[in-house]
Order: C-alpha cells, then structure tokens, then sequence
C-alpha cells in the first residue's frame, strides 16, 4: 500500500498509532457576505495559533491550512488571463492537485484525470499551475514540496449542484485509486479539496507561511464568506504536506480513540452497503476510508459518504460523534429519538477531540462526548462569528461584541 506521508510499520512504530493535538479555529459571515477580510482574519486566527502548532528545524511547520469559499470573481479574473471560460457561479467546481514532481508521472494522471472527468459526462475546462513561493517555506517543506495545480471542472447542464457534487466524488475516487493502484505511479499524488463551494490552501507549512507561500491569499481580490483554520501538532506522527489540515469537510483537535475499530465497521459495511443516489457507482469510491490517512482523515471520509449519500453535514457529523443521551435526563426527546435510532446504524467515534466542519453551505462544530476540548465563540456586530481553540485570536473592541459563549455548551451547527 502506498502511503501518505507515513513511513512503513518498523520496530515498535505503527503508522495506526499515530495521534495529533492542534489548534483550530473559524471566521464566518453569519448573513454570508464575502469579503477580503475575513481572509485576512482567518490568516491571522491561523498565526495567533502557532505556539499549538509543530516545528521541525525551526522553519518547517507539521502542516497548517485555511479552508475557504471559492472566491467566483477571483477566479473568474484569473481564468481569463488563461483562457477559461468558468460558467455561471456554482455551476463548475475548482479541484485542489498535489501531483507528483515527476513530469511523466504528472502527465499521466492530468490525462487520466481528464479522462474520468470526460467519463463522468462532465466538461473538463482546464489545469492552472499554481502560483507559490517556495522561498517562503522552510528546507524540509521543500523536499518534499509537490507539483500544485487546480483543475475546473464544468458540471453537466441537467445536473443540481447536489448531484454534481456526488459526480465530483466519484471522479476524486477513481483518480485516487487509479494513482493508488498504477505501478506507474511512484510519487504521492493526493487531492486536498474538489468542490463547486469550498477550496483548501495547506501543507506543510508554519501558520505564518501560509499567505507568503499561497499567492492566491494574499491578493485583496480573493474574498470569502467564512474561513476554517488549523496548525497541526503531531505528537507522535511524522509531518507530511497530505497530513496537514484541513480536510474536504473538517478540522480536528484532539484524538479519535475508537479509530480502528470505528474503520472496521466500516469496512464490513462496505460488503452491503447500498446507495439511492450513486448506485452502481458505489464502487467506484470504494475503499470508503482510506485506511492511509490519519485519525481526522478517517473521520472525514466518513463524513463525506454519509454527506454524499443524502444526509446533511450536521445530521452526519451528530451521527458520527454524539452526545452522551442514553442517562442525559434533561435531552429533549426528539433528541434522545435521534440519537437511540442512529445509534443501530454507526458507533461512535470517540475521544477527546473538537471537531469544526463546513461544506460552504454551513459552519459549526460539535462537542466530544466528554467535553475534553473546550472553545470559546464570539458573535460581533457586524454578524462575524470568532471560534476558535484560544481566546483572543482575533481583536475585537469590547463593545462590538453581542454575544460570547463557551463552546462545551453550544453543539449546534452556525447557518
């Protein structure tokens, strides 16, 4: 199996030990007004979160990233300077490359992937090479750097976005697994993000570098309704530009405890699972998780299949880490319902952990079961709501605030 940014099993070394401990944190418009702003607060959110954050040698960070609306002007002016023509907002979607330095090896898969893309009956628009700075990373970053580009993707005419999106799915998968499986295929190829809302900046970077690598974030025309940050701290993992958050749906503080069991089930799920909605293209995005990936990663593919299966973000977050219900006396029941039926359908993923997740549509949060990774979130006046693992993230006068809450009493998501 080829891995992602993890050595071999060796000695007492299992990769399936691996835990992390990050900071984490979001910036949202609650009336969903984009602005460059709130880019810039959620890089700085990010900086404030450095001392959470890893170092290797002083200047390679264990990975930090910024999740954030796809920005419909910015990258109509950009695409225009390439000849591509985007469609109308929401009706393409931008896919975020990590290829291989290999010129071979990436041409095969930028063919392979036009090829899915073509076989989906979806419309291939074109690559964009993206602009960075390696200068601005440290040493051990740029060894391992990979080739960066975005694709776009135009969906079908007589597809909803829903459905495009599930297509957007099942093109990622195939492509993952060809790469996975090609012999031809050395490198590490993965794709951090494939959305027609939500694009992932991230590596294995220092909180700081982010903007000064990312060119993309430091230009006033990219704006963004919302933006979900994370610098990891590997406890006992090995840093990797795949590792970093955060991830397609999430970012994740803590441990999930019940990983390799929680795998397990899903994998003798796999056998009978069935699906209104990808039918027989359940196959195509099979292995469900991805057994390489760490224990947030995990979280995340199961998260995105019961997402892309019909349910929304906050059912399946709630699903996936539920509230301690069966002795709470005060849930109301409607709650308590929920929860008991669920739980013959998914165990628990539990451990000591915050969990903040997004798909464009909504942002929130979740508590763990024992409220072990506590937050704080603050709402202003100009509806922007500061969460975040810290307090004081972001500056804000005392008299724009109207309202302050700890997280360990708030589990509901923010529309």
């Amino acid at each position: 199996m080829k891995k992602l940014g993890m050595p071999e099993p060796h000695g007492l070394y299992d990769p399936r030990d691996e835990h992390d401990a990050c900071g984490i944190g979001f910036v949202a418009n609650v009336k969903n007004k984009s602005s460059h702003k709130i880019v810039t607060d959620g890089i700085h959110m990010l900086g404030q979160l450095k001392h959470r954050g890893g170092e290797v040698g002083g200047d390679t960070g264990d990975g930090a990233g910024i999740l954030l609306e796809i920005s419909d002007s910015f990258f109509r002016k950009v695409c225009g300077n390439l000849g591509i023509v985007l469609p109308r907002r929401h009706h393409y979607a931008i896919g975020m490359l990590n290829f291989p330095k290999s010129e071979s090896e990436r041409k095969r898969l930028m063919e392979k992937l036009v090829t899915i893309i073509d076989e989906a009956g979806q419309t291939f628009l074109g690559f964009r090479a993206l602009p960075v700075d390696s200068s601005q990373i440290g040493e051990r970053a740029r060894k391992k750097e990979p080739a960066i580009y975005q694709v776009f993707i135009e969906k079908e005419a007589n597809l909803t976005e829903r459905a495009f999106e599930r297509e957007l799915y099942v093109i990622r998968r195939r492509i993952e697994n060809f790469a996975q499986n090609d012999a031809e295929i050395k490198e590490t190829f993965y794709v951090p993000s494939l959305s027609t809302r939500t694009i992932i900046y991230k590596g294995m970077l220092t909180p700081e570098q982010i903007s000064a690598y990312y060119l993309d974030l430091a230009d006033p025309a990219y704006t963004s309704a919302f933006a979900l940050v994370h610098s990891r701290f590997s406890t006992n993992t090995f840093p990797s530009w795949e590792r970093a958050h955060p991830y397609r749906y999430l970012v994740h503080n803590g441990e999930i405890n019940t990983q390799r069991g929680n795998i397990n089930w899903m994998k003798a799920r796999e056998k009978r699972v069935k699906s209104a909605l990808l039918q027989e293209k359940l196959e195509f995005v099979q292995p469900i998780i991805d057994e390489r990936g760490s224990d947030s990663a995990t979280l995340d593919n199961a998260l995105e299949f019961l997402v892309q299966t019909g349910r929304s973000l906050p059912h399946a977050a709630m699903m996936l880490i539920p509230e301690p219900w069966d002795k709470n006396e005060q849930l109301k029941d409607y709650k308590r319902d929920f929860y008991a039926y669920h739980a013959t359908l998914m165990e628990p993923w539990d451990g000591p952990t915050s969990i903040s997740f997004t798909d464009g549509r909504v942002i929130g949060t979740i508590l763990d079961r024992n409220g072990l990774r506590p937050a704080r979130y603050y709402e202003t006046k100009d509806h922007t709501i500061i969460y975040s693992s810290e307090t004081g993230v972001i500056p804000v006068e005392p008299e724009d605030i109207i309202k302050k809450r700890n997280r360990w009493r708030w589990r509901n998501a923010v529309d």
